[in-house]
């Protein structure tokens, strides 16, 4: 904690009061309440587009002992709206670190609290599900601050993906690649680019609303559709994308919002989960291999099971083993599919990374 912190308050759309201190930026900020169960790897959560719009608890005890370094993003900067912590630390121990959480959270203009107790505030929000919440170290009046927060939109219902896509095409890897893969970027997370040049892949990334006669200018040999923040099923343009590319015959592999793309685009409808599941260790079943894999995962809305087992043309391929929640899907009879999870994992398991061979081998055996 910062020598001399300010008071803070963080209050819940269901009108709970928490008192703590400031960390960060000194200021106001609202979004949805969440939490991630990760006990390292902040920095590369704090920069995921996923959690656009959200107001984050981190619940592991003691957050920033090892500081902030450059390489440790999944984006070009902080996504969060907000950060919630018991200690959040200001002084560090690794010796390769650029500096504290505290001056990288003012830097970004983070809005953060600590000295909360985020054990019973994580399990007040899995009782009660996700809601809005604000924070303010400014001010402290509490009717104040319940009509800033009634302004606050809900998440249902609300696109963000185009405010955190890239504005401009660039391209990644050897452009003498012998595959060529299309991103659409609804928030896509730098290492998911990583792991498909790592396996040879030439990519370009493409803003969210391009349409696909301008992708198709790439000739790419296969279509990848990331993950991202908010509400899928109001993304018109970008499941219009995803029928026009699955029309295409050609392989295409989607991660977290990009599976609900995917599920949306065959008919098949997505529900706000009731508090999400954000965190490290969520056990997965392969129903294909029949094994099981510890995965990391970011994602508040889910596709309906029920929807998905009757819709005879989509196969079922992964499994949340805590709660059945469906965890990856392929399109039968087409090179398509998806997972709700992150192969990636930055931070987390590398258990998954297999997904990454498998789209890049269905790739080069289409392109053949």
């Amino acid at each position: 904690m910062p020598q001399t912190a300010l008071p803070a308050v963080l209050l819940l759309a269901d009108g709970t009061v928490h008192h703590g201190r400031a960390f960060g930026a000194v200021g106001t900020t609202t979004g949805e309440i969440c939490f991630n169960t990760g006990m390292t790897g902040y920095q590369e959560v704090f920069t995921d587009p996923s959690y656009f719009g959200q107001i984050l608890i981190m619940n592991s005890a003691h957050i920033g002992n090892y500081g902030v370094k450059d390489l440790d993003v999944e984006s070009d900067s902080v996504k969060i709206n907000g950060l919630i912590g018991r200690n959040l630390e200001d002084q560090y121990s690794r010796k390769m670190a650029n500096g504290s959480l505290n001056d990288y959270l003012k830097a970004n203009n983070i809005v953060s609290i600590e000295g909360v107790d985020t054990r019973a505030l994580v399990a007040q929000i899995r009782t009660k599900g996700a809601m809005n919440c604000i924070i303010s170290s400014v001010i402290t009046d509490i009717d104040e601050l319940k009509k800033r927060l009634a302004e606050t939109p809900d998440m249902n219902g609300l696109e963000l993906a185009s405010s955190v896509s890239t504005n401009s095409p660039y391209e990644l890897g050897n452009k003498d690649a012998d595959v060529r893969i299309a991103v659409m970027d609804f928030g896509v997370k730098k290492n998911i680019l990583q792991c498909m040049v790592d396996r040879g892949a030439h990519v370009k990334v493409f803003p969210a609303k391009t349409a696909l006669e301008e992708v198709k200018k790439f000739a790419p040999d296969g279509y990848f559709i990331s993950n991202g923040p908010g509400d899928p099923a109001p993304m018109d343009y970008a499941i219009s994308t995803v029928k026009q590319i699955l029309a295409e015959e050609k392989p295409l592999f989607g991660i977290c919002l990009g599976h609900q793309l995917l599920a949306l685009a065959n008919g098949i409808s997505t529900f706000k989960m009731h508090h999400g599941h954000r965190g490290l260790n969520h056990p997965v079943k392969n129903l294909i291999t029949g094994r099981s894999e510890i995965t990391t995962q970011n994602h508040g809305f889910g596709v309906d099971p029920e929807a998905v087992k009757k819709a005879e043309h989509i196969e079922i391929t992964h499994v949340n083993l805590n709660d059945q929640s469906i965890e990856g899907i392929r399109v039968k009879g087409k090179p398509a599919f998806s997972v709700q999870y992150h192969p990636e994992a930055t931070p987390g398991p590398h258990d998954s990374r297999y997904l990454f061979d498998e789209f890049l081998e269905m790739v080069r055996a289409s392109r053949n």
